[in-house]
């Protein structure tokens, strides 16, 4: 299966960052979230990538156009152009196709422009921020178990402050920033039959609201409910979280070797 990934919004929340790069290009632990992400469906055994680009696409590109010698030794001939790799790393075996869909394209529409790269198949979509140790193969189990035309990934994200419960002024139990326990979001880690691309209009869908909305009132969209971790890249705050999690050494959304 092929797994499709949004990259091309304006990050606009994330400005320190994003003036000079895209939102999944911003680092955790030295390489983008977009790696990250990757990284995670290729442990499952996912490498098949379509990348839907818009703002700064050109520097997506550049990374991966470049990512086979950022990471080794090279010789370099000035005169005739000649690269010669030496000593180099083993790396990932991934397809990346890298599509730029419009720099004021909404959701839905970077959705519909990537019909033609995904083909007529059910496919894995998710957005280029957030991570999580999510299991893709439970995942896809339970997308083909209902038959419904679409799948997405649940979480109740744990809350910003302190929660404390009353009897009258006196503090009965106190919380640091619990897991909420109602308010169930979406996490994204879509899993889609080709069919959903009929419910996309074009460039100016927002896929959150009329698709996903027609969908629900059909019977046709499934919950899947993550209990673990899950954690979206917003803000300075939220990647300053990610890198301390993962100077760890324990991040738990790495699930690869």
């Amino acid at each position: 299966m092929k797994v499709a990934i949004l990259a091309g919004g304006l990050g606009t929340r994330l400005a320190e960052e994003t003036e000079v790069r895209p939102k999944p290009m911003v680092e955790i632990g030295g390489k983008p979230i977009l790696w990250h992400i990757m990284k995670h469906y290729a442990a499952h055994g996912y490498r098949d990538f379509t990348i839907a680009l818009g703002y700064k696409g050109e520097y997506i590109k550049e990374w991966f156009t470049n990512y086979v010698s950022l990471w080794g030794d090279l010789t370099v001939d000035t005169q005739t152009g000649q690269i010669t790799r030496h000593h180099q790393p083993k790396q990932d075996n991934w397809t990346v196709n890298l599509v730029h869909t419009g720099n004021e394209t909404q959701t839905g529409g970077r959705i519909k422009r990537l019909e033609p790269w995904l083909g007529d198949a059910p496919f894995f979509l998710t957005w280029g921020d957030g991570v999580s140790d999510i299991n893709i193969n439970h995942l896809l189990d339970f997308h083909k178990r209902h038959g419904k035309l679409a799948t997405v990934t649940t979480t109740r994200p744990p809350a910003r402050f302190g929660h404390m419960e009353f009897e009258g002024e006196r503090v009965t139990r106190f919380t640091e920033k619990p897991q909420t326990s109602e308010g169930w979001i979406n996490a994204a880690f879509f899993v889609l039959e080709p069919q959903v691309f009929d419910y996309i209009d074009g460039d100016l869908t927002q896929f959150e609201k009329e698709p996903l909305e027609r969908l629900a009132a059909e019977g046709q969209l499934m919950a899947y409910k993550h209990e673990s971790f899950w954690q979206c890249m917003d803000t300075i705050r939220d990647k300053q979280l990610l890198n301390r999690l993962w100077d760890s050494g324990k991040p738990p959304w790495k699930t690869w070797r």
